[in-house]
């Protein structure tokens, strides 16, 4: 498995707008996509080759809204690009570690997406996404 960087850093907000104000009116940094993935609203916040993304869920009951209401705002997840998903949760399921997707999902910006349990993580909800080849 070949991890190439950090793709982001996943933060859970109540509302994108709110936290947009933040990021914008007092760090000067802006948001340059925002995308409806299933029932979350995602806002990216490019900072040098990785970005902040800032995650709304639009269902009160939703995987976000349960994470805020327990944890409170914040980080949700760090996020590794891979240069092959499919390898790498091949090679991760044969090392035994516990995934969330056994096979990845789509994801933001045309990826692909898979989540590792966050028990074999030392508590951080770790997602491997794989872009588009350019």
């Amino acid at each position: 498995m070949k991890i190439k960087r950090i793709a982001h850093l996943g933060i859970a907000v109540s509302d994108i707008d709110k936290a947009q104000e933040f990021f914008n009116d007092k760090l000067g940094l802006s948001i340059d996509h925002e995308e409806m993935v299933d029932e979350l609203k995602t806002a990216f916040v490019p900072i040098g080759q990785t970005n902040l993304e800032l995650v709304q869920d639009t269902n009160p009951e939703g995987v976000i809204a349960r994470h805020i209401e327990k944890r409170g705002e914040g980080i949700q997840h760090v996020a590794y690009e891979v240069e092959d998903i499919d390898q790498a949760l091949m090679e991760l399921k044969a090392k035994g570690v516990r995934l969330i997707d056994e096979v990845a999902r789509p994801g933001a910006h045309g990826s692909r997406v898979a989540f590792l349990h966050p028990k074999v993580t030392n508590g951080v909800l770790t997602e491997l996404v794989e872009y588009p080849e350019k």
